[in-house]
């Protein structure tokens, strides 16, 4: 949880204790227990909202930017040989001009 061991959390538990003293840290706990509800119901409200604008069904582990490795999406797109059959077939239909022959002529082109 955020890079907290056992540790960490009982030295900040201890210094809050002795910050806040035994008569206020229920009540700081409290508000900090309703405040981590408040943004939980929060994010669950706009993940209910974007499926629902969206109409379909999210799968949010796709969506996860920890799962980002341009390592792979490089390896998967140089296995893909689509881009390389449609470039292909786009360089065969071009049309070559004769010797002599003239251009067309577009006079909307920009």
């Amino acid at each position: 949880m955020f890079g907290f061991s056992g540790e960490k959390l009982l030295i900040l538990g201890l210094l809050a204790l002795f910050v806040l003293g035994p008569d206020r840290l229920p009540q700081y706990a409290a508000k900090l227990a309703q405040f981590v509800k408040a943004v939980k119901r929060m994010a669950e409200g706009a993940k209910s909202q974007l499926e629902t604008e969206i109409g379909e069904e999210v799968d949010w582990a796709k969506l996860d930017p920890r799962q980002y490795d341009p390592r792979r999406i490089i390896r998967d797109a140089l296995k893909d040989d689509a881009p390389l059959a449609k470039a292909a077939a786009a360089i065969e239909s071009v049309a070559v001009l004769e010797k002599g022959e003239q251009p067309p002529f577009d006079s909307e082109a920009t």
